[in-house]
């Protein structure tokens, strides 16, 4: 046992607790600067057209083929009950609750988080924000704040577009290709989508896991190592971390949402 040393794991919950106090106050400080930040709106215009405008095409080309498949499996399982008509309700449902956040977060952390993560990181060993720091400009307020609120605001917006794409591909193979009724399909998802309990849950999820993806892309990036090899483990870092938080605290959310 001499390759183990008692010390190893004081050391390794220092460590631990140490990185969990620099994340909760690299949280603390980006929400309390929402209202400085929205004041200067220009940056955060631009970040969210890097980040959301970028992201809209993988975004609505996943959502039509998940609505393919949907719209497919959904078809030949109501079939066998002589439900095919609910075709409309089930592709809608399962969009605005479960895979249209979900999805559209993994596919925001590939897409964005990895490009704020390496951004970030590269600022850092290229010594920019050390000479911020230097000039007396604070690094977090001039580019952490803009690039996480437009995070924020771009993931509900791009989990809504998945969804709508997504029934709009299911609704092509449901009524187009395989012949369910049109009317039966848009009626039985107005009558069963309730706006509050199924798309209310469906933004509260997309806003969280926006919070979720984009500081864990900003707070990898920004303790980076300042080397070519560290800014790729961080990025590896984001990618793996914001999945793994985004698909946890969706079982987190959809237990207590449906606690009520």
């Amino acid at each position: 046992m001499s390759w183990w040393k008692p010390s190893d794991a004081g050391f390794a919950t220092r460590r631990l607790l140490a990185d969990i106090g620099r994340a909760t106050r690299l949280f603390a400080r980006l929400v309390g600067l929402v209202g400085p930040t929205l004041q200067r709106f220009g940056l955060v215009r631009d970040q969210l057209h890097f980040l959301g405008n970028y992201s809209l095409s993988i975004i609505a080309i996943s959502g039509l083929f998940v609505g393919f498949v949907l719209g497919l499996q959904g078809y030949y399982t109501l079939q066998r009950y002589g439900s095919s008509q609910a075709l409309g309700l089930l592709v809608a449902l399962a969009l605005v609750r479960e895979l249209g956040p979900v999805v559209s977060a993994l596919l925001f952390a590939g897409r964005a988080g990895t490009s704020l993560t390496a951004e970030i990181g590269l600022m850092r060993a290229g010594e920019q924000l050390s000479a911020m720091e230097m000039m007396a400009v604070d690094p977090v307020r001039r580019i952490l704040a803009p690039r996480f609120w437009a995070g924020v605001i771009a993931m509900p917006l791009l989990a809504a577009v998945f969804s709508a794409v997504g029934v709009l591909g299911g609704w092509v193979v449901g009524v187009v290709m395989l012949g369910v009724d049109g009317g039966a399909f848009w009626g039985q998802m107005q009558g069963g989508v309730d706006v509050w309990a199924d798309v209310g849950n469906g933004v509260l999820k997309s806003f969280v896991f926006g919070v979720t993806v984009t500081f864990v892309a900003l707070l990898q990036g920004f303790v980076a190592k300042p080397t070519p090899e560290g800014v790729s483990r961080a990025t590896t870092r984001t990618v793996v971390m914001a999945s793994l938080t985004v698909l946890g605290l969706d079982f987190l959310l959809t237990a207590w949402m449906f606690s009520f």
